[in-house]
């Protein structure tokens, strides 16, 4: 299955009381934060082996005698020194997690606002690879959340998690991190500037370079991928290019440290420091999809929001997280256009309203709060936005700029963001800030059908939330017309909008434009709609029932709901096809295509049905060729395991699926290694420290049968194949079938098994 990043990250924070979580009066006692990281580090067998030295300064207000931090569960400290004195040290497991707290003695006191160099020497042994930590023949990486180096400060504790400039050097071949890359004999040295994380990942890669406005922009793409990816990645390096131009243009000139866009396999969604983990098939699509085109965007803006000022305190997500996704939808509207913006505006409401009864306060989150990647990066955009309506555009990013350029030094943080827009919007911005930042989002927003009054038309309107708001109000006439008004609705009371116009009105809408944050967008509208979330499973289920006409009633209503989100018109064309249409459906299947910024889901089923079209027309090639772009959009399990069984359909009629002999040996090899069902047998045939689980479940039952035969095979890249196969099991005495991916990699002049994906034998 795909390893993601952020995926790791949610079990992670779901899991992980990592430090003590409390306010900032906390700070009267000592507290430390880091001001550079130096490392030293080195893998050998299946170990990670490590040197970091680590100045830290004592930001509260009391002395320190100890200094605490935190360090991979299975980690195992050798030494502990302090400014050249060694320490005594005690490690405490914590409660929960991967994480062991660890505790040095200082040789002597130190004062409020005095610094540290602490020297820890370890290693951290890695049993089975996943994203965040992994020791392979295929691919190493180590990413913070794996806790790979010391720091005091977790990105779960309320101050944060350690930023810093750092130097990085890692023995070994083709290293890859943040920063400068330095020369050095036998090793990789990487010098950060900004305030980052340390982390790299190693692998083989050709690289794509940018020139003119992208000049020090560089893509790594898998070794010996086609030409196609290299164009791809050519137009994936422009976007970070013109991010990094937009947001210099609003910020101030751009941090000087290149931006690196690498091709993973795992860990994908990472990024820090201008370098950002994307999943190989972001390259291998035909166009730039839209959460690439957001996540190169937010990696950009984090130069400068994190990167180059520090975020510091509380609530740092806020910034980190949510004003950076903020500006990054500003540049998609620039660079893609409205309705590009206004899809990506809409995906984060979705997004964000179907946590919004249990976040917390934007001021106070932390990750340990299993809200919190829907909510803060999300609910934070959205009040951003809010902020930027109500204090001006202008005046909002001008006042941003300063912030940056004056905390170079000591950083910024929500505290004094919040300070510096209150001193610019008066008391009424004091309120709109308190309520959105330190209380639960309780606005709820609602609005009546319009309702004839003398020569006016008028609609009631109610706000549960907290607070008064002042909205815009929608009314639109029976023959189409739009007309706008300004109401203002009390807190948790009654307001109405009069519109003074003679045409019969038949809808409204408050807050049109949806600026604030509400538990409910669904009853902004009158009459009523149903929440997107719910129409697109209705329409879902209808169309895998077969019940085609009531599907294609309820597509019709999410396309009024939401016109124009993609997947409104992909559910549409899908029900179409399914009645025949099939001129129609393949109409908006290509006009999906044509999107300056498609979803790579909307791109896999775009193709998928364009490619059931040409079979029916009797066009196997054609469409084994748009199933094969459905394959490379990689979107979901779902279009994916479709995608695959069609495009193996459409081969079959020309007998043209193609299979490489040298992988159908190894895999016959593999059946026998798996019936012998010893383990070394086993291990000798897949990559190391890879489908460790899987080992111990053949070994632990040795299968009676077990039986694959390879459908088709493709070469991705240099050293990674992929194989379409079926296989028959029968496994204490129950018999199964069906078909599965398996990922092989070239290690050694030889094939491995590297993974297996999109398991479907049962």
């Amino acid at each position: 299955m795909k390893r993601n990043y952020f995926r790791s990250l949610l079990l992670i924070s779901a899991l992980c009381f990592l430090v003590p979580v409390g306010n900032a009066q906390e700070e009267v006692r000592v507290a430390w934060q880091v001001t550079s990281f130096d490392i030293t580090a080195s893998m050998q067998d299946r170990t990670l082996n490590g040197t970091a030295i680590l100045t830290a300064k004592n930001v509260g207000r009391a002395s320190g005698s100890t200094l605490t931090f935190r360090l991979n569960s299975k980690a195992v400290v050798k030494t502990v020194s302090v400014s050249g004195a060694n320490a005594t040290f005690r490690a405490v497991p914590e409660a929960a997690g991967n994480v062991q707290r660890i505790t040095a003695t200082l040789p002597a006191q130190v004062a409020s606002g005095a610094s540290v160099n602490l020297t820890v020497s370890y290693s951290v042994p890695v049993e089975s690879n996943i994203g965040l930590a992994a020791i392979s023949p295929v691919g190493s990486q180590f990413l913070p959340l794996s806790f790979w180096y010391p720091l005091p400060n977790t990105p779960f504790s309320v101050r944060g998690g350690d930023t810093a400039p750092f130097r990085l050097s890692v023995n070994g071949a083709n290293i890859v991190s943040s920063g400068v890359e330095k020369a050095a004999a036998g090793a990789a040295v990487f010098e950060q500037s900004l305030n980052a994380q340390p982390f790299f990942v190693q692998g083989e890669w050709d690289r794509v370079e940018g020139a003119g406005d992208s000049r020090g922009v560089i893509a790594l793409i898998a070794k010996g991928v086609p030409a196609d990816e290299r164009k791809q990645a050519e137009a994936l390096v422009a976007i970070a290019g013109a991010a990094r131009a937009y947001f210099a243009s609003l910020l101030g000139s751009a941090p000087d440290v290149p931006i690196r866009l690498i091709s993973v396999r795992r860990g994908s969604g990472f990024h820090d420091g201008g370098t950002v983990l994307l999943d190989a098939s972001a390259f291998r699509r035909g166009k730039v999809d839209a959460a690439s085109a957001m996540l190169v965007a937010e990696t950009v803006a984090q130069l400068w929001i994190g990167g180059q000022t520090a975020v510091r305190g509380e609530g740092g997500g806020l910034l980190r997280d949510g004003l950076t996704r903020y500006l990054a939808t500003q540049f998609i509207e620039k660079q893609f256009g409205r309705d590009a913006a206004q899809s990506e505006l809409m995906r984060q409401r979705i997004t964000y309203v179907a946590v919004a009864k249990r976040d917390a306060p934007l001021a106070r989150a932390t990750q340990l709060d299993d809200s919190y990647f829907s909510a803060v990066p999300n609910k934070g955009a959205m009040v951003w936005r809010l902020v930027e309506q109500k204090l001006g555009r202008d005046a909002f990013l001008t006042t941003l700029k300063t912030l940056l350029q004056s905390g170079r030094e000591t950083g910024i943080s929500v505290a004094s963001v919040r300070a510096a827009l209150v001193e610019k919007g008066g008391e009424s911005f004091k309120v709109l800030l308190n309520h959105q930042l330190d209380q639960v989002t309780d606005t709820d927003l609602m609005i009546g059908l319009p309702q004839q009054r003398g020569a006016d038309w008028l609609s009631a309107l109610r706000n549960l939330g907290a607070v008064d708001v002042t909205v815009k109000v929608l009314g639109v006439s029976d023959r189409g017309e739009q007309l706008l008004v300004e109401a203002t609705v009390p807190a948790r009371g009654f307001g109405e909008a009069i519109f003074r116009t003679p045409s019969k009105l038949v809808r409204a809408e408050i807050d049109p434009e949806k600026l604030y944050p509400q538990l409910d967008f669904s009853n902004d509208v009158a009459p009523r709609t149903r929440s997107f979330n719910d129409v697109v499973a209705e329409a879902t289920r209808f169309l895998n029932s077969g019940e085609n006409n009531r599907a294609e009633t309820v597509a019709r209503e999410l396309m009024a709901i939401a016109p124009q989100m993609q997947e409104s018109r992909i559910i549409l064309a899908r029900t179409l096809l399914a009645q025949n249409r099939t001129d129609e459906a393949e109409r908006i299947f290509r006009a999906a295509l044509d999107d300056p910024l498609p979803t790579a889901t909307s791109v896999a089923w775009a193709n998928i049905g364009l490619g059931q079209i040409a079979l029916r027309k009797g066009q196997a090639v054609e469409a084994a060729r748009r199933f094969n772009d459905a394959v490379r959009a990689d979107a979901d399990y779902a279009t994916s395991v479709l995608a695959r069984a069609e495009r193996i359909k459409a081969e079959g009629t020309n007998n043209t699926a193609p299979v490489d002999e040298a992988a159908r040996g190894f895999i016959s090899q593999l059946d026998a290694a798996i019936l012998a069902g010893k383990k070394i047998d086993l291990e000798a045939r897949i990559a190391s420290g890879e489908l460790v689980r899987f080992i111990g479940g053949i070994v632990g039952t040795q299968p009676e049968i077990w039986q694959t035969r390879v459908l088709r095979t493709e070469l991705l890249d240099a050293n990674t194949m992929l194989a379409d196969v079926s296989i028959q099991v029968k496994e204490l005495g129950q018999e199964r079938s069906g078909t599965a991916l398996l990922v092989l990699a070239r290690t050694g002049g030889s094939w491995k098994l590297w993974a297996i994906e999109l398991f479907e034998v049962r």
